[in-house]
Protein backbone atom coordinates (compact mmCIF):
# COMPACT_ATOMS: atom_id res chain seq x y z
CA UNK A 1 0.00 0.00 0.00
CA UNK A 2 1.33 3.47 -0.84
CA UNK A 3 1.00 6.02 1.62
CA UNK A 4 0.21 9.70 0.57
CA UNK A 5 1.98 12.84 1.86
CA UNK A 6 -1.46 14.77 2.91
CA UNK A 7 -1.06 18.37 3.45
CA UNK A 8 -3.07 20.38 5.72
CA UNK A 9 -3.17 24.47 5.79
CA UNK A 10 -3.48 26.30 8.83
CA UNK A 11 -4.61 29.39 7.79
CA UNK A 12 -4.50 32.56 9.82
CA UNK A 13 -6.84 35.77 11.15
CA UNK A 14 -9.07 36.15 8.31
CA UNK A 15 -9.08 32.59 7.15
CA UNK A 16 -6.67 33.65 3.96
CA UNK A 17 -9.44 34.63 1.46
CA UNK A 18 -9.86 33.91 -2.12
CA UNK A 19 -6.48 35.82 -3.64
CA UNK A 20 -4.21 34.14 -0.73
CA UNK A 21 -1.61 31.60 -1.43
CA UNK A 22 -3.25 29.21 0.91
CA UNK A 23 -6.60 28.99 -1.24
CA UNK A 24 -4.37 29.05 -4.50
CA UNK A 25 -2.73 25.81 -3.27
CA UNK A 26 -6.03 24.14 -1.82
CA UNK A 27 -7.61 25.24 -5.44
CA UNK A 28 -4.40 23.64 -7.37
CA UNK A 29 -3.55 20.30 -5.69
CA UNK A 30 -6.28 17.88 -4.18
CA UNK A 31 -3.96 16.83 -1.44
CA UNK A 32 -4.40 20.30 0.38
CA UNK A 33 -7.09 20.56 3.10
CA UNK A 34 -7.71 23.79 4.83
CA UNK A 35 -8.47 23.28 8.58
CA UNK A 36 -11.54 25.22 8.74
CA UNK A 37 -11.93 27.42 12.11
CA UNK A 38 -15.38 28.04 13.27
CA UNK A 39 -14.18 31.69 14.00
CA UNK A 40 -11.58 32.55 11.30
CA UNK A 41 -11.90 36.70 12.88
CA UNK A 42 -12.12 36.22 16.71
CA UNK A 43 -9.69 33.44 17.44
CA UNK A 44 -9.56 31.42 20.21
CA UNK A 45 -6.30 29.54 20.76
CA UNK A 46 -7.85 26.86 22.94
CA UNK A 47 -10.53 26.18 20.08
CA UNK A 48 -8.15 26.69 16.87
CA UNK A 49 -5.64 23.87 18.62
CA UNK A 50 -8.50 21.83 19.27
CA UNK A 51 -9.77 22.42 15.97
CA UNK A 52 -5.99 20.84 14.68
CA UNK A 53 -6.21 17.60 16.88
CA UNK A 54 -9.79 16.98 15.79
CA UNK A 55 -8.78 17.47 11.54
CA UNK A 56 -6.03 15.04 12.27
CA UNK A 57 -7.71 12.16 14.20
CA UNK A 58 -6.98 9.58 12.61
CA UNK A 59 -4.54 10.31 10.17
CA UNK A 60 -0.81 8.73 9.32
CA UNK A 61 0.73 11.58 10.71
CA UNK A 62 4.11 10.19 9.62
CA UNK A 63 2.09 11.93 6.31
CA UNK A 64 1.15 14.71 7.42
CA UNK A 65 2.19 18.06 6.60
CA UNK A 66 1.28 21.51 8.13
CA UNK A 67 1.53 24.61 6.27
CA UNK A 68 0.77 27.77 8.24
CA UNK A 69 0.36 31.31 7.62
CA UNK A 70 0.61 34.01 10.09
CA UNK A 71 -1.64 33.23 13.19
CA UNK A 72 -2.06 29.93 11.90
CA UNK A 73 1.86 29.60 12.72
CA UNK A 74 1.06 30.24 16.28
CA UNK A 75 -1.48 27.81 16.42
CA UNK A 76 0.59 25.10 15.23
CA UNK A 77 3.53 25.68 18.07
CA UNK A 78 1.06 25.81 20.59
CA UNK A 79 -0.56 22.26 19.56
CA UNK A 80 2.74 20.57 19.52
CA UNK A 81 3.85 21.92 22.81
CA UNK A 82 0.12 20.56 24.19
CA UNK A 83 -0.11 17.22 22.05
CA UNK A 84 3.67 16.76 21.41
CA UNK A 85 2.77 14.95 18.08
CA UNK A 86 5.42 13.67 15.46
CA UNK A 87 4.43 14.87 11.79
CA UNK A 88 6.45 14.29 8.83
CA UNK A 89 6.85 18.35 8.51
CA UNK A 90 5.73 21.91 8.83
CA UNK A 91 6.35 25.18 7.19
CA UNK A 92 5.60 27.68 9.07
CA UNK A 93 5.01 31.03 6.79
CA UNK A 94 5.27 34.68 7.91
CA UNK A 95 4.49 33.53 11.72
CA UNK A 96 2.74 36.69 13.38
CA UNK A 97 4.58 37.74 16.91
CA UNK A 98 1.77 37.33 19.03
CA UNK A 99 3.44 39.49 22.02
CA UNK A 100 3.41 42.81 20.36
CA UNK A 101 1.29 45.96 20.38
CA UNK A 102 1.00 45.30 17.39
CA UNK A 103 -0.67 41.94 17.59
CA UNK A 104 -2.91 43.01 20.81
CA UNK A 105 -4.99 45.30 18.65
CA UNK A 106 -6.45 41.94 17.14
CA UNK A 107 -9.67 40.49 18.67
CA UNK A 108 -7.59 36.87 19.41
CA UNK A 109 -7.69 35.51 22.37
CA UNK A 110 -5.04 33.00 24.20
CA UNK A 111 -2.25 33.53 21.96
CA UNK A 112 0.62 34.51 24.34
CA UNK A 113 3.32 34.02 24.86
CA UNK A 114 4.60 32.50 22.19
CA UNK A 115 5.30 28.89 22.52
CA UNK A 116 9.59 28.45 22.37
CA UNK A 117 10.01 24.74 22.66
CA UNK A 118 11.33 22.92 20.03
CA UNK A 119 8.98 21.26 17.77
CA UNK A 120 9.06 17.26 17.81
CA UNK A 121 9.11 17.38 13.73
CA UNK A 122 11.18 18.44 11.12
CA UNK A 123 9.96 22.12 10.32
CA UNK A 124 11.02 25.42 8.15
CA UNK A 125 10.35 29.61 9.17
CA UNK A 126 9.86 31.22 6.14
CA UNK A 127 10.10 35.40 6.70
CA UNK A 128 10.62 38.42 5.29
CA UNK A 129 12.45 41.56 6.46
CA UNK A 130 9.86 43.77 6.17
CA UNK A 131 6.49 41.87 7.48
CA UNK A 132 4.44 44.13 9.99
CA UNK A 133 3.47 40.94 12.11
CA UNK A 134 7.11 40.23 13.03
CA UNK A 135 10.36 41.34 12.98
CA UNK A 136 13.46 39.15 10.98
CA UNK A 137 14.78 39.16 14.53
CA UNK A 138 12.11 37.75 16.28
CA UNK A 139 11.52 35.17 13.49
CA UNK A 140 14.81 33.97 13.62
CA UNK A 141 14.70 33.71 17.33
CA UNK A 142 11.27 31.21 16.86
CA UNK A 143 13.19 29.22 14.24
CA UNK A 144 16.06 28.80 16.33
CA UNK A 145 13.90 27.69 19.49
CA UNK A 146 11.68 25.34 16.98
CA UNK A 147 15.07 24.34 15.40
CA UNK A 148 13.31 25.21 11.97
CA UNK A 149 15.35 25.73 9.13
CA UNK A 150 14.59 29.12 8.73
CA UNK A 151 13.96 30.70 5.33
CA UNK A 152 15.01 34.60 4.66
CA UNK A 153 12.64 35.74 1.42
CA UNK A 154 13.86 39.69 1.35
CA UNK A 155 11.25 42.36 1.38
CA UNK A 156 8.25 40.32 1.25
CA UNK A 157 6.27 41.80 3.19
CA UNK A 158 3.51 39.67 5.11
CA UNK A 159 3.87 36.67 2.47
CA UNK A 160 0.39 37.18 1.74
CA UNK A 161 -2.00 38.36 -1.12
CA UNK A 162 -1.80 41.82 -0.24
CA UNK A 163 2.19 41.46 -0.81
CA UNK A 164 1.34 39.85 -4.04
CA UNK A 165 1.71 36.26 -3.09
CA UNK A 166 -1.09 34.44 -4.58
CA UNK A 167 -0.14 31.28 -6.38
CA UNK A 168 3.59 31.37 -4.84
CA UNK A 169 4.97 28.59 -6.51
CA UNK A 170 8.34 29.18 -4.49
CA UNK A 171 6.13 27.95 -1.23
CA UNK A 172 5.40 24.76 -3.46
CA UNK A 173 8.55 24.32 -4.13
CA UNK A 174 9.53 24.80 0.09
CA UNK A 175 7.45 21.96 0.44
CA UNK A 176 9.91 19.69 -1.66
CA UNK A 177 10.96 18.18 1.06
CA UNK A 178 8.18 16.35 2.56
CA UNK A 179 6.27 15.78 -0.70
Amino acid sequence: MQRTTRFFLVPGLGGSGPAHWQTYFERVHPEFTRIEQREWDAPDRTEWVVTIEQALAGEDLAQVVLIAHSLGCATVAHWAAQYGRAIRGALLVAPADVETAHFAACPATGFGPMPLQRLPFPSKVVTSTNDQWVTEARARQFAAAWGSELVVVGNAGHLNADSGYGDWPAGLELLGDWA
